[in-house]
């Protein structure tokens, strides 16, 4: 593995921080394939799309050429619809460790048809997840841009991420006012959310008996979406398969336009600037998209007196009034005007989410809303992307000294539940999986700001790691022998 340079300002790690590198890394050594990283060996035994993503921003701290070789696996299952599916399957794993299998989504087949255009040599799931991936290959391309150079990997990538930005702002605008709608809540990536609850009301279930899950052999029931739940989300997804998994002939009876994906559409859409100038392009296109769906955010999603932004279901024509964590994941989008990320942080850290008050991460559901359960999946329970998110964006809007609690805080709790899939917002307990690939890899790119920047509440607005940080963390850990994914 090349070694990288040293940063210019290099500040001591404590115990604490190099057991938690040492944990991170060994999650990330039991989780790898060989191409791709699992989010869990037990629950997810397969490629998940976001999760590549944040892996992948994590791993650029330790290889930059594997945090590159885990988006391009990713991608190599694109669609020729632009459509980066949210699940591609290894085929060593059994059908039945995990639920829908590729033997549900038959996406080589009832993907084939005109205008989806599925991979014939891999099996996908047909749905999709939030675009973090043009966000994710810029900050890889930083960890070491010699490499990534030298390897082209930002002109391999460039283009498919383009179509897959494209397929959200043109196959997927259901409302028409230039927003992606998702058409399953498993798109969102936060599948059992509140939000989806009423959008949810009119769809049919699939019939009782008809499926066996697979999750609650790795979980608790109590932790986990009800069987109601999912013979909802299983007719959603038959439906769309029997349509072929076309976005024009399928009839789409849940379409919700949700804050956080759209806020991460943005945000690639600013990254894919980046990139585009890195490899001699014009980044216009990007930054008028990018300006385009920041304004229709704004006027279609946020809501003043809440504080926060909405869903939109657009079937019903109506915002979904539920205060989820992904009205506030809008924070990482720039240029916001000041009194909405004013607005974002005072909603963050008052009652409904408790920030450093009644809660050290920030809960996926608000603590003061109907349906807030502080154990079950996402709604209530504190996430590690959906904080890392919000990090970013407390530093983007000058919010340092929060940021600063807030990385800290998440650095504990990984440790402390040894890399749990999720916490309880209010005790910080294990929830889901343990040794979670996104948990141990966004601890170590939280740990190389520490590395850069210091620990403490000085950071300062728009800091990004340093180019070759890795470098700089691995130094300051005796370069761990025990610790080389």
């Amino acid at each position: 593995m090349e070694r990288a340079d040293q940063p210019s300002t290099r500040h001591p790690l404590t115990p604490d921080a190099i057991s938690a590198y040492d944990g991170a890394c060994h999650v990330l050594l039991d989780n790898w394939t060989g191409s791709s990283t699992v989010p869990s060996r037990g629950l997810y035994p397969h490629q998940w799309s976001w999760d590549s993503g944040f892996i992948a921003i994590g791993r650029r701290h330790l290889s930059p050429p594997r945090a590159q070789q885990e988006l391009e696996t990713l991608l190599a299952a694109q669609w020729g619809d632009g459509r980066i599916p949210h699940i591609v399957f290894n085929p060593e794993v059994p059908l039945d460790a995990y639920f829908p299998s590729p033997d549900f989504w038959h996406s080589t087949t009832a993907g084939r048809g005109a205008g989806a255009g599925a991979p014939r040599h891999v099996e996908t799931s047909g749905i999709v997840q939030p675009p973090i991936h043009a966000l994710a290959a810029w900050l890889v391309h930083r960890a070491d841009p010699d490499t990534s150079r030298r390897r082209g990997f930002l002109p391999r990538v460039h283009p498919r991420l383009v179509a897959w930005q494209r397929y959200l702002t043109e196959r997927r605008d259901l409302g028409g006012h230039g927003l992606a709608a998702i058409v399953h809540p498993w798109e969102s990536g936060m599948d059992n959310s509140p939000s989806w609850d009423q959008p949810l009301a009119a769809v049919p279930p699939a019939a009782p008996g008809s499926f066996t899950r697979a999750d609650l052999a790795h979980g608790a029931p109590c932790d986990r979406p009800t069987d109601l739940d999912y013979r909802k989300y299983v007719r959603l997804a038959l439906d769309y398969r029997d349509h072929g998994y076309r976005d024009d002939l399928a009839p789409h009876p849940f379409a919700v336009e949700d804050p956080a994906f759209n806020a991460l559409l943005i945000a690639s859409e600013h990254a894919l600037a980046e990139i585009a100038m890195e490899i001699g392009e014009d980044p216009s296109d990007h930054l008028v998209r990018a300006e385009t769906a920041t304004t229709a955010l704004r006027k279609r999603l946020w809501d003043e007196e809440a504080g926060q932004f909405f869903s939109y279901d657009v079937r019903a024509g109506a915002p979904v009034r539920e205060r989820s964590a992904a009205g506030l994941i809008p924070l990482i989008v720039p240029g916001l005007p000041e009194h909405i990320s004013d607005a974002l942080i005072a909603t963050m850290t008052g009652p409904h989410f408790g920030l450093g008050t009644a809660t050290t991460l920030v809960p996926s559901y608000a603590l003061t809303g109907a349906a807030f359960d502080a154990s079950r999946y996402w709604r209530g329970p504190a996430w590690f992307n959906v904080n890392w998110l919000l990090e970013r964006g407390l530093r983007r809007y000058g919010a340092a000294r929060r940021a600063a609690a807030l990385r800290a805080a998440m650095l504990r709790a990984a440790t402390d539940s040894r890399f749990t899939e999720y916490v309880d917002p209010y005790t910080g307990a294990a929830r889901g999986s343990r040794a979670f690939g996104w948990t141990a890899a966004l601890t170590i790119d939280l740990l190389a700001q520490g590395a850069t920047e210091g620990l403490s509440t000085t950071t300062t607005e728009h800091t990004e790691p340093r180019p070759h940080a890795a470098g700089g963390l691995r130094d300051h850990l005796h370069a761990s022998p025990t610790a080389r994914p």
